[in-house]
């Protein structure tokens, strides 16, 4: 990000720019999608598998949650 600040800063060419941040996005969509499956793996596997309802309501509810957060993105 840094890097990208300085570019904007230089007033680096604007292609060069762009080609920067979506790399950084696309880092940053890797990240998420390793946390997303941890998180599946170890918090939602667990809870689902609960006899507390509860538990099981939490994982419903954060999967939903994470479902609507995506689509006011865009993917």
């Amino acid at each position: 990000m840094r890097g990208v600040q300085k570019m904007i800063e230089n007033e680096d060419y604007c292609m060069d720019i762009l080609t920067q941040s979506l790399a950084i996005q696309k880092s940053i969509g890797s990240l998420n999608k390793l946390i997303l499956e941890n998180h599946v793996r170890t918090h939602i596997k667990e809870n689902l598998s609960s006899n507390s309802e509860d538990e099981q309501e939490k994982a419903i509810a954060e999967l939903l949650s994470l479902y609507e957060l995506t689509n006011i993105r865009g993917k």
